[in-house]
């Protein structure tokens, strides 16, 4: 067994605010416990560094970390610190940490709330960094674990399943200059103290301030200094949690939005590489796509008002010989749609082709290829609903809405009905009236319409259906991922 170098000492850090204890404590100490039986526990520190403000969720903490100590014998290998005061979240607590005693420590890996790393997975990423000098930030692939609701089950079942070689492409493209996701990597501690302080945007307005993307940015800055930042695509050992339910994960979505909206401004940044502008490019088209495609199907709509409602012309022109026929070029959006399809579809597709011989572990090959079947109707049922609201969030971060910053749900959280009317009703009876509409205007055009109206209007019972537990159980006994 390959074993870490003496003086590569690493600390284990895990920021935490206002955070299921339990939870936390638990995943921490898994951690401890399999980093104990590889026999590199000496080269390790955990350090939990809690932001919490409730008194009495801080009094839980201290306890749980005395428990876990007294369980495992951490007592000067386990630390826990409160900080007083509570500046730039996340990112000021790591800066906190820093400045405190990263000195300390060669590397320092970085743990969410949610994050269980195995012992093998920690000190191969410390072996990692001792044979690449030249490496600031070396990212593991978590893969998703831990949820039972039918929604989280499916969003599990396509990091296990489309993870891996979607990781093996960004490796493949990106190499030293890939992304950092804040969390499960391994970072060199000297470094990233020296390069990757993060200042306030200037100037005032909704995408000024506090940086809130602050991986993409940390993972450029790394690179600008010179250092590697790497994707280890292979490597197993490495979990986190999802959302459990489709509003959890918009409520995410809404506090990325708006970081990714705000690195727009570091775009053409001078000195960042062309790899990470094309990182913060895509960061802001996942989010500006939305309204985009909400823009065109509401143009296409307003076109079919226009050709049903307004008599054509045929002879625009005076002492016009030949009339101007309509055009309709359909081999261009079947282009199109070819296109479109085969970008959503054949990476899916290839992924389940790599697993074949492995279809075992899924079920079997006809469960696996059903499982995918499901993950993509379920995708495609999802995406009008995800496109309202990441347009509705595109709006407010430009209009100046401001945003809560809440931790997200550690439980298999279920929507209630009156939770999904609250969220979704606007949803549905856009939908009815939509292809209400397109109906009145030219009935045979409801056809085409019908997977972004009928999804619409069935938001409501799909996001209480997918949130439930039995229902994700249910599948799991049938044997499907």
């Amino acid at each position: 067994m390959l074993r870490c170098a003496p003086d590569a000492r690493t600390a284990v850090i895990m920021p935490i605010c206002n955070e299921d204890v339990t939870r936390v404590f638990a995943g921490l100490r898994a951690t401890y416990e399999s980093l104990g039986r590889t026999g590199h526990l000496a080269n390790f520190d955990f350090i939990v560094l809690s932001d919490s403000g409730n008194p009495d969720l801080r009094t839980a903490e201290v306890d749980a970390w005395m428990e876990v100590c007294r369980a495992v014998g951490g007592f000067g290998r386990i630390f826990y610190r409160w900080r007083r005061h509570r500046v730039k979240r996340k990112t000021g607590n790591v800066a906190d940490f820093c400045r405190r005693w990263g000195s300390k420590y060669r590397y320092m890996v970085v743990l969410d709330a949610d994050s269980v790393m195995s012992g093998d997975c920690l000190a191969t990423l410390v072996r990692l960094m001792e044979a690449n000098p030249g490496a600031g930030i070396i990212q593991s692939a978590p893969l998703a674990v831990g949820r039972e609701t039918l929604y989280a089950r499916v969003q599990q079942f396509a990091t296990r399943v489309y993870g891996p070689l979607f990781t093996a492409g960004l490796h493949y493209w990106q190499l030293g200059e890939s992304h950092y996701w804040g969390h499960n990597a391994i970072i060199r501690v000297k470094p990233f103290m020296e390069h990757c302080a993060l200042a306030p945007l200037p100037g005032r307005g909704p995408l000024s301030g506090e940086i809130l993307s602050h991986d993409f940015v940390e993972a450029a800055l790394m690179r600008r200094a010179g250092w590697g930042v790497w994707i280890a695509y292979d490597l197993p050992g490495s979990y986190e949690e999802l959302p459990p339910n489709l509003l959890d994960e918009v409520k995410r979505d809404r506090r990325w939005c708006q970081g990714n909206l705000m690195n727009f401004r570091l775009w053409l940044k001078q000195g960042f590489h062309v790899v990470h502008r094309a990182v913060f490019l895509t960061g802001i088209m996942a989010y500006l796509s939305a309204p985009l495609w909400f823009l065109f199907l509401l143009l296409s709509t307003a076109m079919l008002a226009r050709h049903a409602l307004v008599p054509p012309e045929y002879f625009t022109q005076p002492y016009q010989l030949f009339p101007t026929w309509p055009e309709w070029h359909p081999e261009k959006a079947l282009a199109l749609f070819s296109a479109t399809a085969t970008l959503l579809f054949l990476p899916k597709v290839a992924s389940v082709l790599l697993l074949v011989r492995q279809a075992r572990q899924y079920g079997g090959l006809p469960r696996l290829v059903l499982s995918m079947l499901i993950e993509v109707v379920l995708s495609a049922l999802l995406a009008p609903t995800r496109m309202l609201f990441h347009t509705k969030f595109v709006i407010a971060a430009y209009s100046g809405w401001g945003i809560s910053w809440k931790s997200p749900p550690r439980e298999d959280a279920e929507t209630t009905w009156g939770e999904a009317l609250r969220r979704h009703g606007s949803h549905t009876l856009l939908g009815l009236a939509w292809g209400a509409l397109v109906y009145w205007l030219n009935p045979s055009y409801v056809l085409w319409l019908l997977p972004i109206v009928g999804s619409l209007a069935l938001s409501i019972p799909l996001s209480v259906m997918l949130s439930r537990v039995s229902f994700g159980r249910a599948r799991a006994r049938q044997g499907c991922s």
